[in-house]
């Protein structure tokens, strides 16, 4: 949208404030409310935001190991520009106008601004011919409570919304029959359609999936996605919880990709295969290769806590290996050929602690870094159970050894940048450090008085 358009809607919507967010590096919607006058002075330049939405973590404990933010810059205000194409309205909030901003004009933080990366990986697509479409999907749990009240029970005796495990439940959802019907209503209203949503195995758990879109929006609308939801919960008295894996005797939460490479004009589907019965055609295949060669290199931007690794560990509906196979659920790669326009890959690899900037850009690098090179797929495609698969390559499993792979990896450097990697990384070592720093329950349990 032109500036003058957004002006008009503004003034015209009778709202007197608007929130914008920009995304930090863990996928959290960072945000300010100001008056609509303060926005239209400043929508069309860039907005102040302090740097240290960059320079601290999930927790708001400020990193010591980071160069582009710290207490050695003094935490100045960075230049945050709005893209005024998402605009959009928040049904549960008067209808308050809401926008998403990123640094990508900001000289000194351009380059570890997820939302940045993710532009600039998609022109690299643009420039060679593609228009890559992505929809994400996300499992997660629901429980009974407010943040208050879990807190104080130290996230103990958590209640589900619902019992037992039901998934495809068509009972279920009645059960909380508001709450779901206003996920999928007031999504749509917030331009966050979703393709469908049901229960998934486990007490309390919800999976929806996204509509498809240019890459860019979609992130924009997965990031949103999370936060909504969170939002959308609370005005019912439950709490959303995207944890990878928040309970070691349930099934862990997914974050899958679909994606798939258009031509400029979004008209012909580059994966669509009419000849090859069911396989991947060239482009498909060179694609699943990066995928595949990239991956060991870049996982913590597919699973970028400790906990997501609590979920990569086989026999879980998510992946433990460097595999791909047609229509296997058991893989890390699912591809889905067909002549038709919904040929796609499907990554299975995020949880739902992804962020989604961080994974749309890592897998879309990935498979433009084979088609580019016209990588061969190494791997045959795995049969049956991947997780048995002895020959596949195992990922990583746990976000030390994941990171140090990275920060050390060229080719993760090729593809994003020193500064990039160095200030990421750091970032998910930071994040180990503060978990060995704890002393966890299984650990008291374990030592404290039998050791």
């Amino acid at each position: 949208m032109e500036a003058k358009e957004i002006i008009e809607k503004l003034k015209s919507s009778g709202a007197n404030r608007v929130q914008f967010a920009v995304s930090d590096i863990d996928g959290i919607l960072r945000s300010k409310t100001v008056s609509v006058k303060k926005f239209i002075e400043v929508m069309s330049s860039s907005v102040g935001f302090c740097d240290v939405v960059f320079g601290w973590d999930s927790q708001d404990k400020c990193y010591d190991n980071t160069k582009l933010s710290g207490w050695h810059v003094g935490y100045p205000d960075r230049k945050v520009s709005i893209d005024l194409n998402t605009f959009r309205k928040v049904p549960w909030n008067d209808n308050a106008p809401y926008f998403i901003g990123d640094l990508s004009t900001d000289e000194q933080l351009a380059t570890c601004c997820p939302r940045t990366l993710l532009k600039n990986i998609r022109n690299q697509a643009k420039d060679i011919g593609f228009e890559a479409q992505f929809a994400q999907e996300f499992e997660w749990f629901n429980f009974v409570g407010t943040p208050n009240s879990l807190a104080e029970s130290d996230y103990k005796n958590l209640e589900p919304i619902s019992p037992g495990m039901f998934g495809y439940s068509q009972v279920r959802p009645s059960y909380n029959q508001e709450y779901f019907n206003d996920l999928f209503d007031l999504l749509e209203q917030f331009d966050i359609p979703l393709e469908g949503i049901h229960t998934e195995t486990g007490p309390g758990v919800y999976e929806a999936a996204i509509g498809y879109d240019e890459i860019l929006n979609a992130a924009d609308k997965a990031v949103l996605f999370k936060t909504a939801a969170k939002e959308i919960a609370y005005r019912h008295g439950f709490v959303a919880s995207f944890m990878a894996k928040w309970n070691p005797e349930l099934p862990g939460c997914s974050g899958h990709l679909h994606q798939s490479l258009w031509d400029v004009n979004t008209q012909k589907n580059l994966f669509a295969n009419e000849e090859q019965g069911g396989k991947p055609n060239q482009i498909m295949e060179h694609y699943i290769a990066g995928l595949l060669h990239c991956l060991p290199h870049i996982l913590p931007m597919y699973a970028p806590t400790i906990n997501s690794y609590k979920r990569l560990n086989g026999g879980d509906w998510a992946p433990n290996s460097v595999s791909w196979a047609v229509d296997n659920r058991t893989t890390a790669v699912r591809a889905l050929p067909s002549a038709a326009k919904g040929s796609r890959i499907e990554l299975r690899v995020p949880g739902s602690d992804v962020n989604p900037y961080l994974a749309m850009a890592a897998s879309l690098a990935s498979g433009l870094y084979g088609v580019k090179n016209k990588l061969k797929l190494k791997q045959k495609p795995s049969s049956g159970n991947a997780y048995k698969d002895v020959k596949a390559e195992k990922l990583p499993s746990n976000l030390q050894d994941a990171t140090l792979a990275m920060q050390e990896s060229k080719l993760a450097k090729n593809l994003f940048g020193d500064e990039f990697v160095q200030h990421f990384c750091n970032t998910r070592l930071w994040e180990c450090k503060e978990y060995y720093r704890s002393v966890t329950d299984w650990e008291l349990r374990r030592y404290f008085e039998i050791i």
